[in-house]
């Protein structure tokens, strides 16, 4: 695909003590160069110390925070975003959001280095100022407590089951208090999730986070092995390659789909917070961190949503763990069930801080301001609040494919596209050019990103409407 995208070079940037003052060339991202024009690309994201905390992250643990980031509980709507676009249409769309995705995770490194800026609100204050600043905090706010109340939603499913499907408890060891939905999620979010949500440095969860990513890579495998062994038995029919417009449902469905799609990538918030931690901390460094894991979720994502969808076709689930209840038709497959399933659910839970951590900082933020002294009561009490909060959510959200509609096509596309191309565009303005192909790419991405959320709102307000006749 032809984006006009170079891989965006920087020529001549100083840091001064009061400004930072700096000239782009050939509209791109990169290397940095001083006075004497050698290449330094040592650019603390705020002061003038050294480039970076001497006890950071490496880029492998950058690229598990970041991926952590990404591969959630969107992965497990992504086979059947496929079973609505069929497999040609939803592979393209898979590699085009992953790349559009990392090109505006580019955008904010660069201009989060102009402004010297500490979070995604903080970019957004400093280039569009304080009214832009509150919303986009507000949508950090929105879809990360969104996206913890699918995970939870999520165990509950797997775990305790629904009622179309039975749960891993049921099947380990039979219907009892133990399998109790509300009960089930508390116990994992109190011993579980609370001790790793306390963690007061996102680096602190690089372990756990690097432990989610195989996980998930081994939900992947086991996925794609199933898959294989099927199509080379013939148990598995031809799929849809494109969309189906044969009914209402499928044409609503259709509208509100691609929402879901970009919501998959949205890691935006965690940006600066994994940069500011690095060891070396370089913009050189976090573009080749955004580009490692865009190409790590784009394979994930291609081979979950095609492998979910061969094998379940027609009858896949907005959750496609759900379907992992009953016989596969190869051998082992109940073996392979439990460890889909039980190994999805550990992922999650070590994916769920990672996420609670931005949503932290940014309520902390949005009501103590930037500049308030870090305190680790007031830390934990937001915790326990939060936690609480998400908690409630998680009980009266039917399922994941609701709340992944309004969030995708909200708050997902303003954190993942709007607000990256306004603060490009406005900063352009102001003399820190793009070249013309950034500029161009900024604005289509931008028009892009408003109709698809208008198209979005109103395809999720008529298919509630028409599920309610």
């Amino acid at each position: 695909m032809n984006t006009n995208y170079s891989s965006l070079p920087l020529t001549s940037i100083e840091l001064q003590s009061n400004q930072l003052k700096s000239e782009v060339a050939n509209g791109g991202l990169g290397d940095v160069e001083n006075d004497s024009g050698g290449e330094q690309d040592k650019l603390p994201l705020i002061g003038d110390g050294p480039a970076g905390p001497p006890e950071g992250s490496g880029v492998p643990g950058a690229v598990f925070n970041l991926a952590t980031s990404i591969i959630g509980a969107g992965i497990m709507a992504l086979p059947a975003t496929m079973k609505v676009l069929g497999v040609a249409v939803g592979l393209v769309s898979i590699l085009v959001m992953g790349i559009l995705s990392e090109i505006t995770i580019e955008l904010l490194v660069r201009f989060a280095v102009y402004c010297r800026a500490l979070s995604y609100g903080e970019v957004v204050h400093k280039a569009l100022g304080r009214p832009a600043s509150i919303v986009a905090q507000m949508c950090v706010i929105i879809n990360n407590a969104g996206v913890l109340i699918v995970y939870l939603i999520i165990i509950g499913d797997v775990m305790s089951g629904s009622l179309k499907h039975i749960g891993v408890m049921d099947q380990l060891i039979g219907h009892g208090e133990w399998d109790n939905r509300r009960l089930l999620i508390l116990v994992v979010l109190v011993i579980f999730l609370a001790p790793l949500c306390a963690l007061e440095k996102i680096d602190s969860l690089s372990l756990s986070s690097a432990a989610s990513v195989a996980l998930a890579v081994v939900f992947v495998v086991v996925s794609c092995i199933i898959a294989l062994v099927k199509v080379i038995e013939g148990k598995i029919s031809m799929p849809r390659m494109g969309p189906d417009f044969s009914s209402r449902a499928a044409m609503l469905d259709l509208l509100v789909v691609i929402p879901i799609m970009t919501n998959a990538y949205i890691c935006h918030f965690n940006v600066q917070p994994i940069y500011n931690e690095l060891k070396e901390k370089t913009p050189h460094n976090m573009y080749k961190i955004g580009r490692i894991t865009t190409v790590l979720c784009v394979v994930v994502y291609a081979l979950t949503a095609v492998s979910g969808y061969l094998l379940f076709g027609e009858d896949t689930e907005s959750d496609v763990l759900t379907n992992f209840d009953k016989d596969l038709g190869i051998r082992f497959s109940s073996i392979l069930n439990f460890i889909v399933r039980i190994g999805y659910v550990i992922h999650l839970v070590l994916v769920f801080p990672v996420v609670h951590f931005s949503l932290r900082q940014t309520v902390d933020s949005l009501i103590f301001g930037e500049l308030a002294p870090h305190s680790r009561k007031k830390m934990l009490t937001l915790t326990v609040v939060l936690l609480a909060l998400i908690y409630l959510g998680s009980t009266m959200i039917p399922n994941i494919w609701v709340a992944f509609k309004f969030t995708g096509a909200t708050t997902g596309l303003a954190l993942g596209f709007m607000f990256p191309a306004l603060v490009a565009l406005k900063l352009d303005k102001e003399g820190k050019s793009l070249g013309k192909g950034e500029r161009l790419l900024s604005l289509v991405m931008l028009g892009l990103a408003i109709v698809v959320s208008i198209v979005g709102v109103i395809g999720n307000v008529y298919s509630l409407k028409s599920k309610s006749e």
